[in-house]
């Protein structure tokens, strides 16, 4: 049983017992007795607690495909972990349930980091995801998962916003295998009045995660009349092929109403479909429509030879040879 706080790693203390918060790009100066931002952290006493250490609120086994990450260890599943808590507030988010609540809003169970490894080993899993919610705000707590799994050579997985912090990401980066970071548009306006935060600090992070040689696939969740602008995704992909290059892969995903956008309309998949066609025109290898029931190939990039064949989150073929492709022998840009 957890019955201690967890002191934050990243804080400065100010004068009249405030707390300045270093974690994410949002540097909360926060209060004696109040929660930052993303009412994962509280200032108690003029010293900052993770409220979440070990408060898990969701639990699950998934495909990594579901991440998503289609290439990094296709095939394998993933023990998937959240705590409440979340430095955005996407206006269209899945999870508000757990993301937007303070802790004892929340059901939980308390499991400890040794306990989070031991269900991935009981289960015979080697990759754990910190999801669901944003891993950043449960720092303290998935560090030690990551480090402590890394030690049984078990691979970590970010599913992210990329608002972290220079110095926690470079600390965490040598335990932390690969990420799919959400860069939710392509627009400063979009991020600050929907989603709470700065598109510039959301791009640096990016190229951090890259500089950390993590294995990097990016989501871009398509709202209609909020984020589908062509030229805004032309835009885009001519940045990921500048800062991160062509085999990073894109995957254009479909919205559903949710939260408090529930009576937008769903993403028609015309557009998704378009979305694929700027960034494959744009010279991203590897692009993918996804969250519409439809199968998700991957194909080869020189010969458009059909390489992964999947559905709903199933690998059904994989026709990779050695990490290339059998029919003209390309390498392809896996992580195995």
């Amino acid at each position: 049983m957890i019955t201690t706080l967890k002191k934050a790693m990243y804080f400065n203390k100010l004068k009249n017992n405030f707390v300045k918060c270093n974690l994410c790009r949002k540097h909360c100066i926060i209060k004696e007795g109040d929660y930052g931002d993303c009412n994962a952290r509280k200032n108690i006493g003029g010293n900052l607690y993770s409220m979440v250490y070990g408060r898990i609120a969701s639990l699950g086994i998934d495909p990594i495909e579901k991440k998503p990450l289609f290439h990094f260890f296709p095939g394998e599943q993933t023990l998937s972990y959240a705590t409440s808590g979340c430095n955005f507030h996407c206006k269209f988010c899945q999870n508000w349930e757990i993301s937007q609540q303070k802790p004892k809003n929340v059901v939980y169970e308390e499991i400890s980091p040794e306990g989070m490894v031991n269900i991935a080993k009981n289960h015979s899993l080697n990759i754990i995801s910190h999801t669901y919610t944003e891993p950043t705000v449960f720092y303290e707590y998935s560090f030690e998962v990551a480090e402590k799994s890394n030690l049984l050579g078990m691979k970590n997985v970010f599913v992210t916003n990329g608002y972290i912090e220079y110095a926690p990401l470079k600390k965490i980066s040598k335990f932390l295998d690969a990420a799919n970071i959400d860069l939710k548009g392509f627009n400063e306006k979009f991020y600050r009045n929907v989603c709470g935060a700065e598109l510039d600090e959301v791009l640096k992070s990016i190229k951090l995660y890259k500089k950390y040689k993590i294995h990097i696939e990016l989501t871009n969740l398509v709202i209609p009349q909020k984020n589908d602008n062509f030229d805004e995704i032309k835009q885009m992909c001519e940045w990921i092929i500048k800062e991160l290059g062509k085999n990073v892969p894109l995957h254009f995903s479909a919205f559903f109403p949710s939260y408090k956008m529930r009576s937008s309309a769903p993403t028609n998949p015309k557009t998704l479909y378009k979305a694929k066609e700027i960034a494959v025109d744009s010279g991203i290898r590897y692009v993918y429509a996804g969250n519409i029931d439809a199968e998700e190939n991957t194909y080869c990039y020189k010969c458009n030879h059909l390489l992964i064949k999947r559905r709903n989150f199933k690998v059904l073929l994989n026709n990779l040879v050695g990490g290339r492709c059998p029919n003209c022998g390309a390498k392809q840009y896996f992580v195995f």
